[in-house]
């Protein structure tokens, strides 16, 4: 993860902007911009813009585009919906880009890798539990928290594996011995980092979840 300018062809960079436009548009287009008229909700969003870029700052790397870090993907989803946890997160990477020194050309493709891949997992997973799993609170917190959490990374992870192999500069031993080794330590990581921050706000501050309600999820249970 964490890829870097000129890692990959410049193909795939060209093909990542286009998608990238693509998928930030629809979402600029379709968000709920209603929603953050609150002073509230908008100030927790851009604090956790924020924190999430001090997390991915705190990351371990041992080549490039081979970064460990939480990815935040699917707290973002629970907290925010689709669209602004890919703006959010698209946000938080170009705070990085500025911080490493300007590494634009790959800002596309870190953001459909580390964003895309998350929100969208999570997002198809919400709305699977929503119509096949009872509207149960510990559905939630485990199901579409914890469990969607460690899916996200190893998807990413897996993503990120496949681009380096077929596409960048490392074969598959050497990405299975030295970085796909590590996907059971990061996927619980994730998982348990989702689904204790979103448990506990949705325990304390469920206002500020916006997929969220007490109604569905614990009222009458």
């Amino acid at each position: 993860m964490d890829f870097t300018d000129g890692l990959f062809p410049d193909p795939l960079y060209w093909i990542a902007h286009l998608l990238f436009i693509l998928l930030i548009g629809y979402a600029l287009i379709t968000a709920p911009w209603k929603r953050m008229r609150d002073g509230e909700l908008r100030h927790v969003f851009l604090g956790s813009c924020v924190a999430l870029l001090i997390i991915w700052a705190l990351k371990a790397g041992i080549h490039p585009g081979l970064h460990f870090h939480l990815l935040g993907g699917v707290l973002f989803l629970l907290l925010f919906g689709w669209q602004f946890a890919l703006i959010g997160i698209t946000l938080v990477i170009f705070g990085m880009s500025l911080n490493g020194g300007g590494e634009w050309q790959s800002i596309s493709l870190n953001v459909l890798v580390m964003a895309a891949i998350p929100v969208l997992l999570g997002y198809w997973l919400l709305m699977l539990a929503l119509r096949y799993l009872p509207h149960h609170f510990f559905v939630y917190s485990i199901f579409n928290g914890f469990i969607a959490g460690v899916l996200s990374m190893i998807l990413t992870v897996m993503t990120a594996a496949l681009l380096l192999i077929c596409c960048g500069p490392y074969n598959f031993d050497w990405i299975v011995d030295r970085y796909l080794v590590f996907i059971p330590l990061m996927a619980f990581a994730e998982g348990f980092f989702t689904g204790m921050i979103a448990t506990g706000m949705a325990l304390f501050r469920p206002e500020w979840i916006m997929t969220y309600d007490d109604k569905r999820y614990i009222a009458g249970k």
